[in-house]
């Protein structure tokens, strides 16, 4: 899957600015900006308010710088910043200068606190500057300059109040909107890997029924050849006529499993296997030394459906192949109300506890395929000998096919 597909989510300079490696970065640009922003907007504010604040001198434009030059490490330490911005913010404040775009760096303070996930530093240096506000505007402007100057209003606290809160609820805001698109990341990076591991578990199932049949087969066959390459070389010759049709079957039905893994849209090369193919396992199984009886008709079954119960029979006849003295296997297949299909392979026993090089995962394989279509597998010993296998598969009738 497509790597920018999983991460993608929310706007991309959003996910940049979240981003651990972002913080290690200096934002050296957009404080240099801030900052002339802040000087540009300091000037023309004090041009407006001639009569009512005190003139911009050096330490009036100290602070400003200050306060601004603060931002540079607010990636870095945004508690530090955040306070740091409060603190000269309030200082331009206490000493009379002009109100204006002061008020920018410690929103940006705030807002990259909590972003960083330091809520209570954020609220608190909010709930000090304010506090200093109100001291200064109502209480201490008698000793601090400008000269003449009067209380503020409670209106205009308010409305400061106001402002403070509305920065803090929209970093609040921003920071809920960018935890939701990390989360939705991770879930999309989750599904793609469990889509990733469900194609691996697919694969891996349909080439252990594959090989496993075929090369129980083989493995049947040489045996016989080994025992007769002496006494009836005929008969030998028959054995290996076997294997090399088995091994022939066997790579082509490997080659187009390993065909789904091409570009995705081709389209397979040769259609799955489904129950119309039995006769060939019967054939198959012959050439093994198990005679193998079908009862019943299956009907038309979607490709999953018809696929899960050929793998099925296949595997059964398989087990039967390496695991039972029987040389005989009934096969029947039955359907209830066009809706459930149901597959019994039975075999008369015993077991042999001969071991044809299997790897042991034929009736997990049956079973999670099962279990795929909704359905379920029942294997086990049988009453009167023998072993039996029953798959019930939920029936999809082969409109759409």
């Amino acid at each position: 899957m497509d790597e920018q597909g999983v991460s993608g989510g929310g706007p991309p300079w959003w996910n940049r600015w979240g981003d651990q490696e972002r913080a290690a970065r200096w934002p050296w640009r957009s404080t240099v900006l801030v900052t002339a922003f802040v000087l540009a907007g300091s000037n023309f504010a004090a041009r407006q308010q001639v009569d009512e604040r005190a003139d911009l001198d050096v330490f009036a434009r100290v602070l400003l710088v200050v306060a601004a030059g603060l931002l540079l490490w607010r990636h870095r330490h945004p508690v530090v910043v955040v306070f740091g911005t409060a603190a000269a913010t309030m200082l331009y404040l206490g000493a009379g200068y002009p109100y204006g775009p002061v008020f920018v760096t410690f929103a940006l303070g705030c807002f990259s606190a909590i972003a960083a996930g330091h809520r209570k530093a954020a609220w608190t240096a909010l709930g000090l500057l304010w506090t200093g506000h109100v001291l200064v505007a109502h209480w201490l402007y008698q000793w601090l300059p400008p000269s003449g100057d009067e209380a503020a209003s409670w209106g205009s606290e308010g409305v400061v109040a106001a402002w403070g809160v509305a920065i803090v609820a929209l970093a609040e805001l921003a920071r809920t909107r960018r935890e939701q698109w990390a989360r939705e990341r991770a879930e999309r990076a989750q599904a793609a890997r469990r889509r990733a591991d469900e194609v691996r578990l697919r694969m891996a199932r349909e080439l252990h029924d594959v090989l496993a049949h075929s090369i129980s087969v083989i493995n049947v066959q040489a045996g016989v050849g080994l025992a007769l390459l002496d006494s009836d070389p005929e008969q030998a010759r028959t054995a290996l006529t076997t294997i090399k049709a088995a091994s022939k079957e066997a790579l082509g039905e490997v080659r187009q499993v390993l065909d789904t893994l091409r570009t995705p849209g081709d389209a397979p090369r040769a259609p799955a296997p489904g129950l119309d193919r039995l006769p060939e396992l019967v054939e198959q199984a012959a050439s093994a030394g198990l005679t193998v009886e079908i009862e019943g008709r299956a009907p038309e079954l979607a490709p999953g459906t018809d696929l899960a119960a050929f793998r099925i029979v296949q595997e059964a006849l398989t087990n039967v192949v390496r695991h039972s003295g029987s040389r005989h296997a009934r096969v029947h297949l039955a359907h209830d109300d066009r809706t459930t299909l149901r597959l019994r392979i039975d075999d008369d026993g015993p077991a042999t506890g001969a071991d044809a090089g299997g790897s042991g995962n034929g009736l997990a394989g049956m079973r999670e395929r099962a279990a795929a279509l909704g359905g379920t597998i029942e294997a086990g010993p049988r009453r009167d000998g023998g072993f039996r296998v029953l798959a019930v598969l939920p029936l999809t009738v082969k409109e759409d096919r």
